[in-house]
């Protein structure tokens, strides 16, 4: 159910509020470029900035105006498994396909106290499909393959977005895992590397910027045109490279903002890109011609 290329869409803000005409349209262009499948509210949409108002309403949006074209996958994840149980299920009411749990952060569970947190969630919402969401360099800690094959086998458990970077683990994860349990990337840097292995898409952040590429190179792996996926995986490096030369989202929002897609607009502790990584990340933009 979820694959492809899947864009971890940004929030859009406007004078401090969600810029909701913005947002729609970021979601319209994603539909007409290819893109699979749209997660709002994850880490790119600076969520532990939204209030639950807006968490909920920046989900419906991106519901009702996809219209179900293609999945809707909310991130929901929080560090309390109350929290994260009633945003899950606010997420289910207003109607997104799925949910997207990232690890709790900050309390640093043991491997046992992920385990009971991701089945609370999973034995509170019934059938509503969930992606786990594994990054160590946001949690402060990993959850190993053995854990995770152990949730793999609760039903509307059906995938998890591997942000590790680490290419054992993930070999581990589609060793250890049901065939129908999905591993997808969390590092565009990954892709390419995750699908020969055996993963099914990319939770993405470049396609924000280039979903038409991202959503080629996806159509490409599915399709065996591996020469094809390597091209596109290599010809999308350098702008990888550049979506993380600050803490995302600081350059996608700077890249969409150049582009005139969204208002340069972060809330604090997020800030503005300092003037040298500005400089560079400019230079990339104009080297794949997505400014002048």
């Amino acid at each position: 159910m979820f694959e492809g290329s899947i864009v971890a869409i940004v929030t859009p803000f406007k004078k401090g509020k969600v810029d909701e005409p913005a947002l729609k349209k970021l979601v319209e262009w994603h539909i007409k470029e290819g893109t699979d499948a749209i997660v709002p509210c994850g880490t790119t949409g600076e969520s532990a900035t939204l209030d639950y108002d807006e968490h909920i309403n920046v989900i419906d949006i991106v519901v009702k105006t996809v219209n179900k074209r293609i999945p809707v996958i909310a991130g929901t994840g929080a560090n309390a498994t109350d929290e994260t149980i009633m945003i899950t299920k606010r997420a289910m009411e207003v109607g997104a396909d799925g949910a997207l749990l990232v690890s709790p952060y900050y309390n640093k569970p043991t491997q046992e106290g992920l385990f009971r947190h991701y089945k609370a969630v999973a034995d509170a919402v019934k059938k509503f499909p969930l992606v786990l969401y594994n990054v160590p360099g946001r949690t402060a800690m990993n959850m190993i393959p053995s854990t995770v094959a152990r949730l793999a086998e609760i039903k509307n458990i059906v995938a998890i977005k591997e942000a590790t970077g680490d290419m054992r683990q993930a070999s581990d994860l589609l060793r250890l895992c049901p065939k129908d349990f999905n591993i997808i990337s969390g590092d565009d840097f990954t892709t390419f590397t995750m699908a020969m292995l055996g993963g099914k898409g990319v939770i993405s952040v470049v396609a924000n910027v280039m979903p038409g590429a991202v959503a080629k190179m996806m159509d490409a792996l599915k399709a065996g045109n591996i020469d094809e996926a390597r091209s596109i995986h290599f010809m999308l490096e350098e702008l990888n490279a550049a979506m993380f030369i600050e803490t995302n989202p600081i350059p996608v929002k700077t890249a969409l903002a150049m582009m005139g897609k969204i208002k340069e607009e972060f809330r604090l502790p997020l800030c503005e890109m300092s003037p040298d990584n500005r400089a560079k990340l400019e230079a990339v933009m104009k080297k794949y011609e997505l400014i002048k």
